[in-house]
């Protein structure tokens, strides 16, 4: 789904109703990518603490969206710069209580038991995925955002958002493949 807004001065007039529209999604993808539901509150929370002191410099290249995926982005790549890849080390499993809070539609037991089996055969894979093929797969799937919005939100070339999302999806059908 691409959230295109119109005019994005009109949305920071209102920065209560932005962080309500856009919230959930940033939190999603930022849970997916350091696997710990406090962490990803505190990187959500300064996400859009970053994109409020730095709205009057937005140019409008790109939507809104893109743009907080952008700051979202950077700021799990500084933390794991600044903790060298240790949450990835802890995180032997996502826990399944932490799913259970991440934010989807009402489903039933069974399927919710599915769900949960796959998505923790998916975070699994990821784990061996380089910090870019991982961010772009996560980009791709689990916040739906097509290939020129992943190139705005990373700085990449388009290119090279195929090339890690090639190899990203590549290793994850082969791990689930061998899990089958």
């Amino acid at each position: 789904m691409v959230v295109k807004m119109g005019n994005p001065a009109l949305e920071f007039e209102d920065f209560d109703k932005l962080v309500e529209q856009y919230r959930t999604r940033i939190l999603r993808f930022l849970f997916a990518s350091v696997h710990d539901m406090d962490l990803a509150e505190t990187l959500t929370q300064d996400c859009f603490w970053n994109a409020y002191r730095s709205r009057k410099s937005f140019r409008g290249d790109c939507s809104v969206n893109t743009w907080l995926m952008r700051i979202a982005i950077n700021l799990v790549r500084n933390h794991t710069a600044s903790r060298r890849f240790q949450f990835w080390r802890k995180a032997e499993k996502v826990d399944s209580a932490e799913i259970h809070d991440w934010p989807t539609h009402e489903i039933s037991p069974e399927q919710r038991t599915s769900v949960n089996e796959q998505i923790e055969a998916v975070w699994k894979a990821t784990k061996a995925l380089s910090e870019r093929q991982r961010t772009v797969f996560l980009l791709r799937f689990v916040e739906d955002l097509d290939i020129s919005e992943i190139v705005h939100a990373t700085g990449m070339s388009e290119s090279a958002v195929n090339v890690h999302l090639f190899r990203a999806v590549r290793h994850i059908r082969k791990c689930l493949g061998k899990r089958a």
